[in-house]
């Protein structure tokens, strides 16, 4: 590998000089078509290049994640604070309104359930999922294409959301679900996201994802998702050349959910697309109006979550 062959100088990332964009609000979209341009900007906020989604496509493998056991009565009231509804397709069309504005983000790829091995890879905590891992079952980074490009058009998907398992089993399979996915969405204006997933083996550090997401730019992705990393998340989004936005991941307290927001937006994350965090919360109305003040509302963390423990408490008192 040419970084170890004899490597004198240091690694420089320019974490602290913005990438340019001339004519457009987006990093690295600048040159694209204009039904993409525009896409991306009913996904990421033009004002301040931001985006809330609301990830709720957890049960294409862990079927009723706690929290989304109806999704009718915990996530639609949560529609009208966010920019995207990360979602999968049999949601959209069974649940969702077709009267929303919300950008859409379609999950387009699949593969196999909580029901096979789920020792390899994070994101496998389904809460009320079946753990019945049984030899012979493929594991989860076996994944294939789960969504046509026709598919996507008829269900006027903003993005396609594909996961990469770099480091697997399966890495190849997964970079060439993604490429394809690119080489057909390319063709009708549609942006895709790779989505890094992270095994249990490797270690969730900026290294990694400094690797994993410059692979999915690099082929092409118009956007990335991967999770914060507390030292030098700043590497991570300053090489990267398209916009990053992060995995919202396991259930934290709310301040600390709102803490690791802020952060990761201070050092060059261009979203938050968070789903446990909110729908699991003590009062999700009130999480993702205090996430959105993050986003969008310049919020320190410790005013987000006053924000919420303030629309928490007049619930209550309204129920009184």
């Amino acid at each position: 590998m040419a970084d170890l062959d004899g490597q004198k100088k240091n690694k420089e990332f320019f974490a602290e000089v913005p990438q340019a964009a001339p004519g457009f609000f987006l990093k690295g979209s600048h040159q694209y078509d204009w039904g993409l341009k525009n896409r991306l900007s009913r996904v990421f906020n033009p004002k301040d290049g931001r985006t809330l989604m609301l990830a709720f496509d957890h049960g294409y493998f862990q079927g009723p994640t706690t929290g989304l056991e109806r999704i009718d009565q915990t996530i639609l009231p949560l529609e009208p604070y966010v920019d995207c509804l990360m979602l999968t397709r049999g949601i959209q069309r069974s649940i969702v309104p077709a009267t929303t504005q919300k950008a859409i983000a379609l999950r387009a790829s699949g593969g196999t359930s909580m029901v096979s091995p789920f020792d390899e890879w994070e994101g496998t905590d389904g809460d009320d999922a079946i753990k019945l891992g049984r030899p012979g079952y493929e594991p989860l980074s076996n994944e294939s294409i789960a969504c046509s490009i026709e598919e996507a058009l008829r269900l006027n998907a903003n993005v396609l959301a594909v996961q990469v398992f770099i480091g697997s089993q399966h890495e190849r399979q997964t970079i060439k679900n993604m490429t394809d996915i690119i080489d057909q969405a390319n063709r009708y204006g549609i942006a895709v996201m790779g989505v890094v997933a992270v095994g249990r083996a490797m270690a969730r550090n900026a290294q990694y994802f400094r690797l994993a997401t410059r692979i999915m730019a690099e082929l092409g992705c118009h956007l990335v998702k991967c999770y914060y990393t507390e030292t030098e998340f700043e590497t991570v989004t300053s090489c990267c050349p398209v916009p990053i936005v992060i995995a919202g991941g396991k259930k934290l307290p709310e301040l600390e959910a709102l803490k690791m927001s802020y952060n990761a937006l201070e050092q060059g994350a261009s979203g938050v697309d968070m789903g446990r965090n909110i729908f699991q919360a003590d009062d999700p109305i009130a999480m993702v109006q205090a996430v959105a003040g993050v986003v969008h509302g310049g919020l320190t963390p410790q005013k987000a979550f006053k924000l919420y423990e303030e629309l928490k408490a007049g619930k209550k008192a309204k129920k009184k």
